[in-house]
């Protein structure tokens, strides 16, 4: 990404996150048919918390070369694929779009089934199943934004915690 820093934007909730997750699921299906699964996550996903105004996508695919395969299209629909977070965990493929109509967009790529899958599916059903905790989260993000306003590894880091305590605890 940037090496200029950047505040981080921590918007309220938004009723559009969830319409505009489904029209690009709709284009991403157009682009893998129906090999893969698509899922809304992070703080768009979750009725009623704030978050950065970034929807994210989880791909699950039967094998990451299906995903490879079809970065140049993904690339030619205005992605950028983050080849350095590969290097960091090379069972995750990394895309982002930040000038797509209508929002920006993360798209995580992985094994379907895999722990990042699991885990990452678990952590969003057990916050949209209880608000309190959803709560709890956003404010635990807001104190890490005093901190790190503008360092996104780091706040992306210090939220990591907090995601742990949660998914010790989820069935």
């Amino acid at each position: 990404m940037s090496s200029v820093p950047e505040p981080i934007e921590v918007s309220p909730w938004s009723p559009m996150w969830p319409v505009t997750f489904e029209i690009e699921r709709e284009r991403l299906e157009q682009v893998f048919g129906g090999s893969v699964r698509l899922e809304h996550i992070g703080a768009t996903a979750i009725d009623g918390m704030g978050g950065r105004p970034i929807v994210d996508i989880l791909l699950g695919a039967p094998d990451l070369a299906l995903v490879e395969a079809r970065i140049p299209e993904l690339v030619a629909g205005g992605y950028r694929n983050l080849t350095e977070v590969e290097m960091a965990a090379p069972q995750r493929r990394f895309l982002v779009k930040t000038h797509g109509h209508p929002g920006h967009f993360h798209l995580h790529a992985v094994a379907l089934e895999s722990p990042f899958w699991k885990q990452t599916i678990a952590f969003r059903n057990v916050l949209r199943a209880a608000p309190t905790l959803a709560e709890e989260y956003m404010k635990a993000k807001r104190r890490i934004l005093t901190r790190y306003p503008s360092d996104r590894a780091k706040y992306t880091e210090a939220k990591s915690a907090f995601i742990k305590s949660v998914l010790e605890k989820a069935p």
